[in-house]
């Protein structure tokens, strides 16, 4: 018998104002298996927000489903509300892919595309019909200095992005997602190929991008959470069981089996 009573909860919410994103009921199946077990869960502008969780608790399943990347598994089925500025973005009559410009995401491993690291932010520009070059140039350079990666690479842009080290590609990636302009990036596990320096680098990144960016991290590093987020959200078999300020969480946990897992005497 657990030790923990598991239908208390303490979760917090914001003045609708403050609200970037925010989910209702929401529950995420894999077949017949409940991953995500009805979350109601709201996330501040402009604030960066951990989800932490031992594995299989479902914090990777509910991040990805917020700008719908569950789509693309078979058979997964996402049932409740996902609200973008007043708008139910998991209804199917929503065009998934203009979704994601808005809510964009970095994954846990680098994913470059084989291009040179000019091509790698321009490309969904082109694609889009821009192409004049000097706009392009612009989008280029404001999204490799917001991603901490600008003066290391502006003399090498038609490289491939290959050739970058693992920290400067993931800072790509993060440049690359930056660059349509979204409200809120999702970062699965960002840091998690990464070495300590450039871990450290990703995390600096992060403080200034949440200036102009709500972010969403999930993440296994309990420091990292506590460094790096304003709120952290604790998952436990597809359940939000305690979601308060980060400094709460880590210090003065309402619950025994938050202040057990962030202290490592979980179980």
């Amino acid at each position: 018998m657990s030790k923990y009573n598991w239908d208390e909860k303490h979760i917090i919410t914001f003045p609708e104002e403050k609200v970037a994103l925010s989910t209702k009921d929401l529950h995420v199946y894999y077949g017949k298996n409940e991953s995500i077990k009805g979350v109601d869960m709201q996330f501040e502008k402009n604030k960066i927000t951990a989800l932490i969780g031992p594995s299989g608790s479902g914090k990777s399943t509910y991040l990805r489903s917020l700008n719908r990347m569950n789509d693309t598994i078979d058979i997964a089925k996402v049932t409740g509300q996902i609200l973008y500025r007043g708008i139910d973005v998991n209804r199917p009559e929503i065009n998934v892919y203009e979704m994601r410009k808005h809510i964009g995401m970095v994954f846990q491993r680098p994913n470059p595309f084989a291009k040179s690291i000019y091509r790698n932010i321009t490309f969904a520009h082109e694609r889009a019909g821009v192409k004049d070059k000097k706009v392009l140039d612009e989008i280029v350079e404001t999204s490799l200095r917001q991603a901490a990666l600008w003066d290391q690479v502006k003399d090498d842009l038609h490289k491939s992005a290959l050739t970058l080290s693992g920290g400067q590609q993931q800072r790509l990636c993060i440049a690359r997602a930056i660059s349509v302009k979204p409200d809120i990036l999702l970062m699965d596990e960002p840091a998690s190929a990464l070495d300590p320096i450039a871990t450290a680098q990703l995390e600096e990144t992060m403080l200034e991008l949440k200036k102009d960016f709500t972010i969403i991290i999930v993440t296994h590093s309990m420091q990292q959470a506590a460094r790096a987020s304003d709120y952290t959200g604790f998952f436990y078999l597809g359940d939000l069981i305690e979601y308060d300020k980060t400094a709460n969480i880590f210090q003065n946990a309402k619950l025994q089996s938050t202040n057990d897992y962030v202290t490592g005497h979980f179980g």
